[in-house]
């Protein structure tokens, strides 16, 4: 027989009753909510004369279906399916709009420069750089949450996003987290700092931090171009033009649920760690369905989501664009910096399937995602300036020529959806937790996490090929 001394069994005492009390809480918690509901119905009952015919009304025929257990989910990543695609498709002729005429007003601020006689460095910096940059945040950020937020906002209001975490709840329960954060990853989906702001409808401390850590692995409008182009031109290529776009899709659809695989997953990793604690109770009574506000839904939504955070975006990317410009026209040796920079991570790079420059796009983009691949195209064409190419054939041509195959597709897919937040991001986070070491932590966590699941991606496929 196995022996243990007194302190072994004091500890092993003290497990026990901590999750005997544990499970009794929450059993206790359950009861009383299950007994007010009781007592409500009874009151109901005694007191209340139906006029009608015993039956489910409307909405609970909607609620049946909805928070189904075989069909809730199925609905859910359908409207939210209806939703993306919305954003996406209505997204692209405003973009356009917005780049052209943006595109035309630096024009006129490069014929300014030239006209007053500045200096080429300093308009190089201002026009091409800070303002170069700015415009392509605009450009690509603006409509996508212009169209995205209404959209999450009316389903805010009609009452459909509490059934939504309804569904979700058990999940994030398993995983030490609170049944909300469906909904702030939702929210991420549109722009990541939005998410981590929407983590204020958390009550408890520590499952809002866990929220907040973890709402970068859903990729936001501004990874999101790169991953449709990089699927359309690598993964669709496989097959005829009928299928192209429905094989892209596809994979995109299956990076949006990696995201989601790896939230429950670092989720339940900070519960047990940095972050360790009893999951808080989360009952929900779900609110009946209203009809929308469209007026107020428009002006809430436009001004205290879609400018809110277009504004910190634009704060962050513009200076950031005139630094990349100054280090694209900096020479040592004949060589600009960025490719001293891409030469010396580059070792590493490979590991990841990437190369120095893929690396240092990423690094340098750091401000904002939308600069990521044009920072790429000027690296590769070492043309000092942001450029993006005239079509999609183009862009495939420029990256097949640097080496480009569907594993460094795949490879630099995995790392933009998994790898460090924004600036935006990183400032909204020291901004919801009243430190900058929360969003040192969110670097860290990740970075960590994206080179380990890229790294073991490419080992993975040496082995398999």
């Amino acid at each position: 027989m196995e022996s243990y001394d007194v302190g072994q069994l004091k500890l092993m005492i003290e497990k026990v009753n901590y999750l005997f009390d544990k499970r009794e809480q929450e059993d206790l918690r359950d009861q009383i909510v299950k007994d007010i509901y009781i007592n409500a119905e009874k009151i109901a009952e005694s007191n209340v004369k139906k006029d009608q015919k015993e039956g489910l009304n409307l909405e609970e025929r909607i609620d049946n279906i909805l928070t189904s257990k075989w069909l809730g989910f199925p609905v859910m990543l359908l409207v939210l399916g209806v939703v993306f695609w919305l954003t996406l498709v209505g997204a692209n002729y405003p973009s356009q709009i917005l780049a052209t005429g943006l595109f035309w007003l630096e024009d006129r601020l490069n014929d300014l420069f030239i006209g007053v006689g500045a200096p080429n460095w300093l308009r190089g910096v201002l026009v091409m750089g800070v303002y170069r940059t700015m415009a392509w945040v605009i450009a690509v950020m603006l409509p996508p949450m212009a169209i995205f937020f209404p959209l999450f906002t009316l389903m805010e209001d009609l009452g459909y996003l509490p059934r939504v975490a309804f569904n979700l709840d058990n999940f994030f329960k398993k995983a030490g987290a609170h049944g909300k954060q469906a909904l702030t990853m939702s929210m991420g989906l549109g722009c990541n700092a939005a998410g981590i702001v929407a983590a204020r409808i958390i009550e408890s401390p520590r499952e809002k931090f866990i929220a907040i850590l973890t709402n970068n692995f859903v990729p936001c409008n501004g990874r999101f171009p790169t991953l449709i182009i990089l699927a359309s031109i690598f993964m669709g290529s496989f097959a005829g033009s009928f299928y192209s776009s429905l094989i892209a899709a596809a994979v995109v659809v299956g990076l949006v649920l990696v995201g989601i695989v790896t939230t429950l997953i670092v989720s339940w990793g900070l519960s047990k760690t940095l972050l360790k604690g009893v999951p808080s109770s989360f009952s929900l009574e779900l609110p009946p369905y209203r009809k929308p506000q469209l007026g107020r839904i428009l002006v809430r939504s436009f001004l205290d989501r879609t400018l809110f955070v277009l504004w910190r975006a634009v704060v962050v990317a513009a200076p950031a664009g005139g630094i990349v410009w100054i280090l694209a026209n900096i020479h040592i040796g004949g060589v600009d910096i960025i490719t001293h920079l891409a030469n010396l991570v580059d070792p590493f790079a490979v590991l990841l399937g990437l190369d120095g420059f893929i690396l240092m796009a990423f690094i340098l983009g750091l401000p904002a995602n939308e600069i990521v691949l044009p920072i790429l195209i000027m690296s590769y064409l070492s043309t000092g300036v942001m450029i993006e190419p005239e079509s999609a054939e183009s862009l495939r041509n420029i990256l097949v020529s640097n080496g480009w195959t569907w594993v460094t597709a795949l490879s630099a897919m995995l790392f933009s959806l998994l790898h460090f937040p924004c600036g935006t991001t990183l400032l909204t986070i020291r901004k919801e937790t009243g430190s900058i070491k929360w969003s040192g932590i969110a670097l860290v966590i990740t970075t960590v996490i994206a080179v380990i699941v890229t790294f073991a991606f490419n080992q993975l496929v040496h082995l398999l090929l």
